[in-house]
């Protein structure tokens, strides 16, 4: 089959495609994947076709409030809407579609006929089990948290509403909001396969048979693939350090945070690595070294913990590397991978960005590193991860939908 991966926003929602795509290449279909332009050497990296989808997440700057950035994501989807229908070739047999391009791509589908799959990377389906993952950590009741499950959905469809509007126009279908093909959807049992492992979130009791959860989906990493030599060096000059890194967060806080993170690890008397991310983290010493993207599969395994910002990536990279983290989530659903961590035993409660200092940030480190529970919550995630056939499940249901 010729199969179009279409995704969108940060570098954590792109790259675990790339992994799963290349499965699916292996598997013997042609893969192509569908991202906004600067993730494009991702694709090429992992031997995938690239097609750009015209929108920057960028582009409408820092945001501030709940409405500017309802706001901001309602022109962000507008523009990534103009050009979604320009990826998808006459030649397409399937699309795979994440949760920023499912509601776009749901239209495409009624224009051209071409069927899709769900590959999501967070649960976003109502479910009595927990709240939706943008609204924390704090669980409602069941009631509630369905409640709110249905009023994430509802809040979804109305930052797509100007977006869908404008797609159907020019797919030349009739008038439809958003909500109103999501119900299309739901009743029609559109298959939903979620790229995360149940050692951090267990399938939810109430989800209907149509939405499966696979274990989480890697970013490619070549077989030939090493470390930078003096990241080799710092790591082998003595005993295993802690990353410090907030991947596309925090930026403009650099300066403080690299001030505040150095002082934690010396305090702790711990060893650290600081990811320069969009933040700029940065610092000199022998007991600290800066780096720039390095793959998580490869470092993480070598470390004695990771302070990050508890996106989805960054979160399943620590469990399945069987190391302690020390979150502190920023925003969206950060909060919420950074309380199922807590919740398994992997890390300690979260230092919100907002609230972080010195002394949080080195009671954090020096408990999840000193006390032995932390790792052994850690690596137990890891071996019920090392279960999960994540990208071959999707093959799987793929493999079925073309029979």
């Amino acid at each position: 089959m010729r199969i179009l991966i279409a995704t969108a926003g940060s570098r954590g929602d792109v790259a675990p495609y790339t992994g799963l795509g290349a499965a699916l290449r292996d598997a013997g279909h042609e893969v192509a994947l569908a991202a906004t332009a600067s993730f494009a050497p991702l694709a090429e990296e992992a031997g995938l076709e690239f097609r750009p989808l015209l929108a920057d997440p960028r582009a409408h700057g820092d945001v501030q409030g709940k409405s500017a950035l309802l706001r901001a994501a309602a022109a962000f989807t507008t523009d990534l809407g103009e050009g979604f229908a320009d990826a998808v070739d006459k030649g397409t047999d399937l699309l795979l579609l994440s949760t920023t391009t499912a509601p776009l791509g749901w239209h495409v589908t009624e224009a051209t006929g071409i069927p899709s799959m769900g590959v999501y990377l967070q649960p976003t389906a109502p479910t009595g089990d927990f709240a939706p993952t943008v609204m924390g950590a704090r669980s409602l009741g069941r009631f509630g948290n369905r409640a709110a499950g249905r009023f994430a959905l509802r809040m979804t469809d109305r930052v797509y509403g100007p977006a869908v509007a404008r797609l159907r126009e020019r797919l030349q279908l009739p008038t439809l909001t958003a909500t109103q093909m999501r119900l299309r959807r739901d009743q029609a049992g559109w298959p939903v396969l979620h790229g995360f492992s149940s050692a951090l979130v267990p399938r939810p009791s109430d989800w209907k048979a149509a939405l499966t959860v696979t274990g989480s989906w890697w970013p490619y990493l070549d077989a030939g693939r090493r470390l930078p030599a003096g990241l080799e060096d710092f790591l082998a000059a003595g005993p295993p350090p802690v990353l410090v890194g907030f991947g596309s967060m925090a930026a403009g806080h650099g300066e403080r945070l690299s001030e505040l993170a150095v002082h934690a690890l010396r305090r702790a008397g711990l060893r650290g690595v600081l990811q320069s991310g969009s933040a700029g983290l940065v610092a000199d010493g022998d007991d600290v070294l800066t780096i720039g993207d390095v793959p998580h599969g490869l470092l993480f395994p070598r470390l004695a913990a990771v302070v990050h910002h508890a996106g989805a990536g960054t979160t399943a990279a620590a469990a399945r590397a069987g190391i302690p983290s020390v979150t502190v989530p920023v925003a969206a659903d950060q909060p919420f991978w950074a309380a199922r961590l807590a919740a398994i035993g992997a890390a300690p409660a979260p230092a919100p960005f907002r609230s972080l200092t010195a002394d949080r940030l080195t009671s954090a480190l020096t408990t999840a590193v000193r006390e032995p529970s932390y790792a052994r919550a850690a690596t137990a995630a890891a071996r019920h991860m090392a279960t999960e056939d994540a990208a071959g499940s999707v093959v799987t249901a793929v493999r079925r939908l073309a029979r």
